[in-house]
């Protein structure tokens, strides 16, 4: 019997959801409702920019079940794209899940729990300045995110029984918070405020310093949904974390498609019962200019008093705390799968004795904490949506690849609305993506090119497994037939 640690299933269907939703509530519900209302000035197209971004994460999730089905092992959309299309393609995924992705979203939701923390403690404010080098100022708030990655990322080592646990727990604590927000919102319903709100819930116009703007020409009109799309996708992502870490999952051939599915279901549920909670206690003008762009706390205040700042912080801080576990759980299983390709560094496809890879986890915080220290939570917003709706497109469209290339593939589980959802989706994102690579490129073209030299560091790690006699990467997998 071999004494080399593998992966161990022990994570149910249960914890699985959990990972789902826990990894896509972190802080932007929260937040972002501020920056779609500013951009679309109405009601109506508020609630439609996430109606829109929930259809296109269920329709991707649905699709993802059928790969998921197919691929049952650690590593999630790396192995579905090295098996639809070539380890390169597989590798820039990976190179930008890595170098942006995963890395900047741990920490965009480690600094904004650190910025939530500092309502309840505010020695940990941004303004508090601890070191100032010059080009670069460390605030007490980029060193709590910090501690808080590192202190995650410890605890992962430690085995995914603790993950699994804090997940679990973390996740259904923020769903009920949450829902006891939207009740409490709801019940406190000021008519006025509501029929103003839908007065003309269909006006899309720019809301800047509280006063309406000129109405939209059509393609202003499409960058300013793109632009506010921004925020929701954001928090709308890392849905697909559940597929990273197949090898932990009991029955991952029926349990990572329903988790995806029961998991994106129930957050886009909650945003849009949260949003409706936000148009019920705040007129529209106050929803754009929240101080810092915190509408829950807003509306906290508004229904509970002075209370309501502690309340919602205290409810942000378990969000983003138990969001960043699932990422940081999650993450480290890609680069476990590369390492065995040959196309990372090669201590990250080894397991410890608890059986997780704990030198990718280790290496995947160093990335985050620079990241948390190279600038603003918005700018790690823009950034990283284009890349990561771009390979989201890809991987779906690798679904018409493989029934092509491998039509007796085994498929215990099919894309639901093959093939019109998945061509939906890859249209509704390419609109997205060119629109916001037009108006808003300065944080388009870092995430494009980051990827893009991927390229060369794939070749260069190519010729260092040619000149040490092995291959980058295995050939890919053979899924049996019906």
């Amino acid at each position: 019997m071999s004494d080399i640690p593998s992966f161990k299933p022990s994570i149910k269907l249960l914890d699985a959801t959990m990972i789902v939703a826990g990894s896509m509530i972190g802080s932007g519900i929260f937040i972002v409702s501020a920056d779609i209302t500013r951009h679309t000035g109405s009601a109506g197209w508020l609630l439609l920019v996430w109606a829109i971004t929930g259809f296109m994460t269920l329709t991707a999730a649905l699709s993802y079940g059928e790969l998921s089905s197919m691929f049952p092992r650690a590593g999630g959309q790396y192995v579905y794209l090295k098996e639809a299309y070539n380890p390169m393609t597989a590798f820039l995924y990976g190179w930008s899940f890595f170098t942006v992705i995963q890395t900047a979203t741990i920490a965009a939701v480690g600094v904004a729990f650190a910025k939530f923390t500092a309502y309840l403690l505010p020695v940990f404010s941004e303004e508090h300045i601890l070191m100032d080098l010059g080009f670069i100022q460390v605030s007490a708030a980029q060193l709590l995110s910090i501690m808080v990655i590192v202190l995650l990322t410890y605890m992962n080592t430690r085995g995914i029984e603790g993950g699994k646990t804090i997940q679990t727990t973390f996740t259904l604590t923020k769903l009920v918070s949450l829902a006891a927000l939207i009740i409490c919102g709801l019940v406190a319903l000021k008519p006025a405020v509501w029929a103003a709100n839908w007065e003309h819930a269909w006006h899309l116009h720019p809301l800047i310093a509280g006063a309406s703007g000129p109405s939209y020409s059509l393609m202003a009109a499409l960058g300013a949904i793109a632009a506010a799309m921004v925020g929701s996708v954001f928090s709308s992502d890392s849905w697909h974390n559940v597929a990273f870490v197949a090898g932990e999952i009991k029955n991952p051939r029926r349990n990572i498609g329903l988790s995806l599915f029961l998991g994106t279901a129930i957050v886009t549920l909650i945003y849009l019962l949260t949003n409706i909670t936000y148009l019920a206690v705040l007129p529209l003008p106050d929803i754009a200019q929240a101080p810092k762009d915190r509408v829950a706390v807003s509306v906290s205040q508004a229904v509970l008093g002075n209370a309501g700042t502690v309340v919602i912080a205290a409810m942000i801080m378990i969000s983003t705390f138990g969001c960043n576990n699932g990422l940081i759980l999650a993450g480290a299983r890609v680069y476990h799968t590369m390492a065995n390709d040959g196309v990372f560094f090669k201590k990250a496809g080894t397991l410890n004795k608890a059986a997780v890879p704990a030198f990718a986890l280790w290496i995947q915080c160093v990335l985050a904490c620079v990241w948390c220290l190279s600038g603003r939570y918005g700018d790690l917003l823009d950034m990283i949506s284009f890349v990561v709706v771009a390979f989201y497109m890809l991987t779906i469209a690798g679904i018409f690849v493989l029934r092509r290339q491998r039509p007796d593939a085994d498929r215990p589980y099919k894309a639901v609305g093959y093939p019109v959802l998945p061509v939906l989706y890859i249209l509704m994102g390419l609109a997205f993506c060119s629109l916001l690579f037009i108006y808003k490129p300065r944080f388009t073209w870092p995430g494009m090119i980051i990827t893009l030299a991927g390229i060369p560091v794939y070749y260069l790690a190519n010729r260092r497994q040619q000149h040490q006699g092995t291959r980058v990467s295995p050939p890919k997998e053979k899924v049996p037939s019906n």
